[in-house]
């Protein structure tokens, strides 16, 4: 038995547990209380409850709005659940589960630890946990905007349930400032270190070293258009400290015993609604049309007058009909198989750690080959898959283009695009947000209600901050962009 596949079994013990309270991302952790706001609670029982409630949102409601709005997914013909979702006629009150859960669930536990960095034995916990809280304000600031941060998890003891709100470039800075911190704590050689409780990396110290520095080059990247300036200066000083990234996923494995299932699949599938999401004819056809082996692997088969065929929907026709065509499903296997049940969530692809470096090379701020890095994150996400490239990777290599970084991004942004689909909505989607790419493959949604070419870039704030915090800032809309969307 391998030492992942023991890690996964060990972390069956605490998912097992947090399926007493997680199943499936429309009730998961609906309770009243919090058992772990004691100060007593020990890190070793907190920390997968926190990883576990992030994973949650992320592989649930943000992978749900991430994949259609990314256009990845669409609403199946006959089903109603996501219309609103594919219309863009979304409420704030849609976002309160995911907000809280980021804030009050994640956020506070991760807190909890944290506030025990000065003992020794609980270090590596605290470095752990604020390197998962840098990453949990990514989450909700690149959705929400402007977030409360210096006023965020005092309300137990200091009766502070109306925080301020902090603008998204003072975010972003203590993004970077808890990352390095983070990093001063870590200890690989610690006698203290976590085991399987840690159901990201297992306790591996110089994994988590890894993921500080690939996650700090998101951060500087998302920054690329509204502070060049200082996403170059800070990528530049990654390199000169001989940073090392990612080559492998940073997750969360599921299993199919009891309910510790992928939190998508609980939602959808474990409730009889397997049927709602379905491939949308924008990624479907524009991987058809590059011959792109994946498509066998992302998309199930159908059969047809006894023929098997992929096939995909075009985007909101959930109330034209199917028309003979039946689409794929989510997880590019049968719908009620172990590979959906036990599809990871995944915070950083290893992919992904190629296409930042790749991009940040060919922006002249890492050292390293923007192609060479470029193919490594086209290999890595067909070995995800097992997926056979064929000649592909060397075509798209030989296309990539030789000066322009605006033309390396674009190819870039596009792979990237294609790896994340069905796996990274949420980030795909920010990615698109942030740069523009790609820019050509939208389509206006058949039922959609925005002008043609215009699409959602933000997340509303939830409708608790408007009822309930007289420091909220004021309601915003979809199409208002977040602080770094600055790229026309």
């Amino acid at each position: 038995m391998t030492k992942k596949n023991i890690l996964i079994r060990s972390a069956a013990g605490f998912l097992t547990a947090l399926s007493l309270t997680i199943t499936g991302c429309s009730n998961f952790l609906d309770i009243n209380d919090n058992p772990n706001l004691a100060e007593s609670a020990e890190p070793a029982l907190i920390l997968p409850s926190s990883q576990a409630a992030i994973a949650m949102v992320v592989g649930c409601q943000f992978q749900i709005y991430g994949g259609i709005w990314n256009q990845y997914w669409t609403q199946n013909f006959g089903n109603s659940q996501y219309k609103s979702i594919e219309q863009y006629l979304i409420q704030g009150s849609s976002f309160d589960r995911p907000w809280s859960t980021l804030y009050a669930d994640a956020m506070t536990d991760l807190q909890l630890i944290i506030n025990k960095s000065g003992e020794e034995r609980y270090r590596q916990y605290a470095a752990i946990s604020l390197l998962m809280k840098a990453y949990d304000l990514q989450l909700l600031t690149d959705a929400f905007g402007d977030i409360p941060l210096k006023d965020a998890l005092q309300g137990e003891s200091n009766e502070n349930y109306a925080p301020h709100y902090d603008a998204q470039a003072e975010v972003y800075d203590s993004i970077f400032a808890m990352i390095d911190r983070a990093k001063g704590w870590i200890d690989p050689e610690s006698a203290f270190l976590p085991g399987s409780e840690d159901l990201i990396f297992g306790g591996d110290m110089d994994q988590w070293t890894r993921f500080a520095n690939t996650l700090k080059l998101r951060a500087y990247l998302r920054l690329s258009y509204v502070n060049a300036g200082k996403a170059e200066a800070g990528i530049k000083a990654l390199g000169t400290s001989g940073a090392e990234f990612l080559t492998e996923d940073a997750k969360i494995d599921y299993i199919t015993t009891g309910s510790n299932n992928n939190p998508l699949y609980a939602e959808l599938f474990a409730l009889g609604q397997y049927r709602q999401l379905r491939a949308s004819n924008t990624l479907f056809k524009q991987m058809q049309s590059r011959n792109d082996p994946r498509i066998n692997v992302y998309f199930q088969t159908l059969s047809v007058g006894g023929t098997l065929i992929r096939r995909g929907m075009d985007q909101a026709s959930y109330d034209v009909g199917p028309n003979g065509s039946t689409p794929a499903t989510i997880f590019g296997a049968d719908p009620l198989n172990e590979a959906a049940a036990t599809a990871p969530v995944k915070f950083i692809s290893s992919y992904e750690s190629y296409f930042l470096q790749a991009e940040a090379a060919a922006r002249g701020w890492l050292t390293g080959n923007a192609a060479t890095l470029y193919q490594q994150g086209i290999q890595a996400s067909f070995d995800a898959y097992n997926a056979t490239p064929g000649t592909y990777i060397t075509t798209q290599v030989a296309a990539f283009p030789a000066t322009g970084v605006e033309a390396q991004v674009e190819a870039i942004q596009i792979q990237k695009y294609f790896a994340m689909a069905l796996n990274q909505n949420f980030e795909a989607w920010t990615e698109w947000r942030r740069t523009g790419y790609p820019k050509d493959f939208f389509v206006k949604p058949v039922t959609g209600t925005l002008p043609a070419g215009t699409y959602p870039v933000r997340f509303l704030y939830p409708n608790t901050e408007l009822t309930r915090n007289p420091n909220f800032p004021g309601a915003k809309t979809i199409t208002d962009k977040v602080w770094w969307d600055t790229k026309d």
